[in-house]
């Protein structure tokens, strides 16, 4: 059986872009992103904001998700920027990246989260993790609907980012999904 994937977004688990705008969360280093034009998501601020997006980033996160027994993928809007601009940072190689198309940050009138669909048809049947900060209790119920594999969301929160315990459950899905063991998430149930 393949490893599961490991659905990974950015702004949130790997840039904390919630903590004290004036405060570097500790073992971060701070990158600023030249703008090509503004992220969809973004609006306003200094002249310095608008020429650079700042990101906070941890390089012991890279080596401690090429460690996870998964097949990493980005899941974010930054799609291919990511390789770009943060796989060099956090040491990791090239990964693929689900092209969200025209779902990119286009809110459904249900409440999924516009991410959902398109990372349920990328798994295609495979186990997953989806590491994220904007989840609910909605996208949950489809991917159970739709989706015949054992799942994880997590959340995690964009004030912190990425902590050990979230690596310490992100690794114990992957072993038990691989095994087809029960309980494998609360979505595998």
């Amino acid at each position: 059986m393949s490893r599961p994937l490991l659905f990974l977004d950015v702004d949130g688990p790997l840039n904390p872009y919630a903590a004290k705008p004036e405060r570097r969360p500790h073992g971060y280093v701070t990158l600023r992103v030249p703008r090509r034009g503004p992220m969809p998501w973004e609006r306003g601020g200094s002249l310095l904001r608008r020429r650079f997006r700042r990101v906070w980033l941890n390089p012991d996160h890279g080596p401690a998700l090429s460690g996870l027994d998964y097949e990493l993928c980005w899941a974010t809007a930054w799609m291919a920027e990511a390789n770009r601009w943060l796989a060099p940072e956090l040491g990791l190689p090239e990964l693929p990246f689900v092209d969200f198309g025209d779902a990119l940050l286009r809110e459904r009138p249900d409440g999924v989260h516009w991410k959902t669909a398109p990372l349920v048809e990328y798994a295609d049947g495979r186990p997953f993790a989806w590491v994220d900060d904007e989840q609910s209790d909605l996208d949950e119920t489809y991917v159970r609907a739709h989706h015949r594999a054992p799942a994880l969301l997590h959340h995690v929160d964009p004030r912190i980012g990425l902590r050990e315990n979230d690596f310490q459950t992100l690794a114990g899905f992957a072993g038990s999904s691989r095994t087809g063991a029960p309980g494998t998430g609360p979505l595998g149930d």
